[in-house]
């Protein structure tokens, strides 16, 4: 079976390499010339790491990452609200995997290349337009380019233009309000262990974690949340502009306490980009006939819960499942969906609610007085909770994980 796949992303590049895996011939259309490592950091969950183990990419992908061991919450003033183990040290048997998302898209580039040959992904072919025809797809491309496919699987991202075709009236990504600014800065490696820190709460919060190992150094990458505009306002257009960091320093002066100092973080940093808090309504259908969606194009949600590229990698490994389980490919993408659209629609829903970060927003609300008991305000229980809840929610308690059958064909 012939796949043609819309969009030379993480989700992308994990789907060619997840259906080669499972004996069909998969093809990666990009619409830039180039592959380049844009971006910052992601966080890779233990369900996402699994899949990837499963395509035999564990031990590579650990040496250009960093593994994750723990989360700690704190509010502003630096109290502590929570703290626990992840990865290996949480139970489960695959860790969690903190990278730079283009060092990630390279490296699985690098692996389609090897293992399904140069051909397999053709750069500089934005679509156009789709049609499904009676035994195959046609994609047509800006330019002139046309080609057919048995199945043609839309991982183009939050402007997926398979998903436009399919939901013409759907218009532009919905805005929060909520302004995301990113950057790393290199530490020395003591300054900073293996560890996710969130700090503050819904309106201004401060994230950091290490993405790679570089000798006596670390890269440490950040994200500042603030709150730039009205929840519905338009968001603006450019989608990876340059911000000056000198702004950020007085919003966050202050926060400081023994063993981290935010400001001198941001201080101490590279480059900074703003991007907007988005993500889409969930749709009722992303697969019709031979067509459906997969990652962003499927799922767009807010950042909350290191979600994103997690869900994205599962659909790729879940879809190339269902495709070889299915008795003709409208089954297989139908049982796909299925099996994925319910439980990202969750995960969407419960990122507008915080997520596992509602823990800390209740701090506070509950304790902002700083000689509050938050012991008493916000049971240690109903923090735990909080943190169970949204593992259960977004795949990845523990138990159940490890448990699961797998989706290797």
């Amino acid at each position: 079976m012939d796949i043609a796949i819309v969009g030379g992303g993480i989700v992308g590049l994990t789907a060619a390499l997840s259906l080669h895996a499972a004996g069909f011939r998969p093809t990666v259309y990009e619409a830039v010339a180039e592959l380049r490592p844009l971006g910052v950091g992601i966080n890779l969950l233990p369900h996402a790491v699994r899949e990837l183990a499963e395509l035999g990419l564990l031990d590579e992908l650990t040496e250009i990452g960093v593994a994750i061991e723990g989360l700690d919450y704190h509010m502003a003033d630096g109290r502590a609200v929570w703290s626990e183990a992840r990865g290996l040290p949480a139970g489960y048997r695959w860790p969690q995997v903190a990278i730079h998302r283009g060092a990630l898209q390279l490296f699985l580039r690098d692996k389609v290349v090897e293992r399904l040959g140069s051909q397999a992904i053709r750069t500089g072919q934005p679509l156009e337009r789709f049609a499904e025809e009676v035994e195959d797809v046609r994609l047509d491309f800006r330019g002139g380019g046309q080609v057919r496919a048995d199945v043609a699987i839309g991982a183009d991202g939050i402007h997926s233009v398979v998903r436009r075709q399919l939901y013409p009236h759907e218009g532009r990504p919905k805005w929060n309000g909520v302004s995301l600014f990113r950057g790393t800065t290199r530490l020395p490696a003591g300054r900073f262990g293996p560890r996710m820190l969130w700090v503050g709460h819904a309106d201004q919060k401060f994230i950091a974690y290490p993405i790679r190992r570089e000798g006596e150094t670390i890269l440490l990458n950040w994200v500042c949340d603030l709150r730039t505009g009205e929840p519905g306002a338009e968001p603006f257009e450019d989608w990876n502009r340059a911000a000056d960091k000198a702004m950020l320093l007085p919003r966050f002066a202050g926060w400081a306490w023994e063993g981290t100092d935010v400001p001198a973080i941001l201080a101490a940093s590279g480059e900074v980009f703003e991007f907007p808090m988005v993500d889409r309504d969930p749709r009722p259908r992303w697969s019709f006939g031979r067509v459906t969606l997969a990652g962003d194009a499927a799922h767009p949600m807010y950042p909350i819960g290191s979600n994103g590229a997690t869900q994205g990698i599962i659909d790729a490994r879940a879809l190339a499942w269902h495709l070889a389980k299915g008795a003709d490919p409208a089954a297989g993408l139908a049982a796909y969906e299925a099996a994925r659209r319910e439980p990202t629609s969750r995960i969407v829903l419960g990122n507008r609610a915080q997520g596992p970060d509602k823990v800390l927003e209740l701090a506070r609300q509950r304790a902002a007085d700083p000689a509050a008991d938050l012991g008493a305000l916000l049971p240690v229980d109903e923090r735990a909770a909080i943190s169970a809840d949204y593992k259960r929610l977004a795949g990845f308690d523990p138990e159940l994980l490890n448990a699961r059958e797998s989706w290797s064909v």
